[in-house]
């Protein structure tokens, strides 16, 4: 038997050495400070932490390069400009590439590293060398491909996006994954993100700066977690600066997050993100998500109910009118068509009036119907939003009340509506956007304050619920109009989310002088006792100079009693909600507003209730 000599496996700095000139364009230009710094390999990468937020733990690192430490060239703005000014994108983003995966391999860390590449750069890199060469290339660096993702940078406008969509399945079949790289900042788009399907997709800082100040910023990245569902794509916000944003990412369930909060981008991978911001994901208080500060929409008149009926046409007569008038007798009006775009409308009440004077019908009878109609209706889109149709109600010409109005689709006629109806429509709607966002104050309505309450329950957070009410306020009111009514809830408003911390508690209003705090801070029995005695103080300024000299008002009570009422004040009943203790919103309103019954009748100011309700799953306890 001979023995077979085995040739002796490559060693791994030849393969770098290799899989580093393979993916690197060799410079031929003599001039520009960028080329010859490619030449001499002496940029490096810097890497930054991506870190679940929900687990805490470091996802991977992004890869940033860097040119020699104090040189004009160090940091990757300058860098992109002298790419730019010397004709050499393609071998700085080659090279930069090249470098983060040699330093990557060396440094064999278990996360994903992620390495920039612009569209243009990637499908001209696979054209060349194709699926299998990448493959092997990345394993020459020493990295599994699985452990790889290519963040694709937008600075151009993707030119062939079928091309890239090409490349992008070659890049997968290769075992490597895709990232959408600045997602939103007007360069990326939603067609890119669907033929593409990356695996993930990087939410642009914009939308993640002061994401807890700024309800709008809230809704687009809600909307972004719906698109990544449907493409099954994780999401990264970028940009995280400060805890009060991380609080907010974390609760909506965003996967990972970049940012200097997180961790800085330093020579060597982190094994954990920044005390500060573990801090941030270990802490089971919830935040307080940012509110619209404006009345919820009104609605759109879909909801009214149209009335489909027949029509004139331009050149119809009044004894066509009058023949469609007797046949319907519970129709209101008439439209005037020309085509399908109605140009007049023809009132039932005063048409028959007319058409029933003697001779009308022998004289009138044939002539153009448009003689009683009137030549200026109120068209309104079946789209309108509600709110903006409450001046037809307060209009000086009443006939729209009475003749009703036209209902178009796009200028097209589709039927007619009633002036009661219109005030049906506004008045549902008024009502439903008040549970959302209350009209006065602007705070919170019922839907988001028992939305809050249950994201407080399903974080497992210790939060006090605490249920705010004027005393002596029906009095005041009836006394001095609703105008200084209005004053006294605004001031309660005011001072409540004075005393609040608006990134860890909650104000609402319900309706009326009822009130909704919920309180995660730990000193909120102190500042519940201070607004008691703010609110004391500052309510006396809406009194008149006798009331506050006498200390009340003498007003009729709810039963139609004179008698005297003190100076309004303000009760707060409290209750310790702790976690596993109940299910449910309706069950912490309840226990609230049992405690703030407790504090109308101690008249103490703040009462903190101790008994509990007994707990029945998620069954309705009703409001107390």
């Amino acid at each position: 038997m001979h023995a077979v000599l085995l040739p002796a496996p490559e060693p791994a700095s030849r393969r770098r050495a290799r899989a580093r000139s393979a993916l690197t364009i060799p410079v031929l230009c003599d001039a520009g400070p960028l080329a010859t710094l490619l030449r001499s390999h002496a940029m490096t990468p810097v890497f930054q932490p991506i870190v679940a937020l929900q687990g805490g733990g470091v996802y991977g690192h992004e890869a940033l390069i860097r040119g020699p430490k104090g040189s004009s060239l160090e940091f990757p703005d300058a860098l992109l400009q002298a790419a730019s000014a010397e004709g050499l994108g393609f071998e700085f983003e080659t090279a930069s590439a090249a470098a983060a995966l040699q330093c990557w391999g060396l440094l064999r860390d278990p996360g994903r590293v992620f390495v920039n590449i612009s569209a243009a750069v990637l499908v001209r890199l696979l054209q060349r060398r194709g699926r299998e060469a990448l493959s092997e290339l990345v394993h020459d660096f020493g990295v599994a491909p699985r452990m790889l993702v290519l963040e694709i940078t937008e600075h151009e406008r993707v030119v062939d996006m079928d091309e890239l969509a090409r490349v992008a399945d070659e890049v997968h079949l290769a075992g490597v994954s895709l990232a959408l790289d600045d997602f939103g900042d007007g360069r990326s788009s939603l067609r890119l993100w669907s033929q593409i399907r990356p695996d993930i997709v990087k939410i642009d800082k914009y939308f993640t700066r002061d994401l807890s100040q700024h309800a709008d910023k809230l809704k687009t990245i809600q909307a972004l977690q719906q698109i990544a569902a449907i493409f099954n794509t994780a999401l990264v916000a970028e940009g995280i600066e400060n805890a009060e944003d991380l609080r907010v990412l974390r609760d909506l369930g965003i996967a990972y997050g970049q940012g200097y909060f997180l961790g800085r981008p330093e020579p060597l991978p982190r094994e954990e993100p920044l005390a500060q911001a573990q801090a941030v994901m270990c802490d089971r208080r919830v935040a307080v998500l940012p509110q619209s500060g404006r009345a919820a929409q009104a609605g759109f008149l879909r909801g009214v109910s149209v009335i489909f009926a027949p029509t004139l046409s331009i050149g119809s007569c009044n004894e066509d009118a009058a023949e469609l008038f007797h046949a319907t007798p519970d129709l209101h009006a008439l439209a005037v068509v020309d085509g399908q775009r109605p140009v007049a409308i023809i009132s039932r009440s005063s048409f028959l009036n007319e058409y029933a004077k003697p001779y009308y019908r022998e004289i009138w009878g044939r002539k153009s119907c448009m003689k009683n109609a009137n030549d200026k209706p109120r068209l309104i889109e079946r789209d309108h939003n509600v709110d903006e149709l409450v001046g037809i109600l307060t209009s000086e010409d009443q006939r729209y009340l009475t003749e009703g109005f036209i209902v178009v689709d796009n200028g097209r006629y589709v039927g007619l509506g009633t002036g009661d109806q219109l005030v049906r429509s506004v008045t549902e709607t008024r009502i439903e956007a008040a549970r959302h966002a209350n009209p006065l104050t602007f705070l919170p309505g019922n839907i988001p304050i028992s939305q809050h309450i249950e994201r407080l329950l399903d974080g497992g957070a210790e939060f006090v619920a605490c249920y705010a009410d004027m005393n002596n306020f029906k009095p005041f009111n009836d006394q001095y109009g609703y105008w200084r009514g209005d004053e006294m809830i605004r001031l309660l408003a005011k001072l409540a989310l004075t005393h609040c911390d608006p990134q860890r508690d909650f104000v609402g209003h319900v309706g009326g002088d009822d009130f909704i705090l919920l309180y995660q801070s730990a000193n909120w029995q102190a500042q519940c006792e201070s607004l008691v005695r703010s609110f004391g103080n500052r309510a006396l300024e809406l009194f008149d100079e006798k009331a506050i000299v006498e200390g009340g008002i003498t007003a009729e009570d709810r039963h139609g009693v004179t008698r005297f009422f003190p100076c309004t004040t303000l009760s707060i009943g409290a209750v310790v909600i702790r976690p596993s203790e109940y299910s449910s919103a309706e069950q912490v309103a309840s226990l609230a507003a049992l405690a703030k019954h407790g504090a109308k009748l101690a008249g103490t100011g703040l009462f903190v209730r101790t008994a509990l309700l007994p707990v029945r799953g998620s069954q309705e306890l009703g409001s107390a």
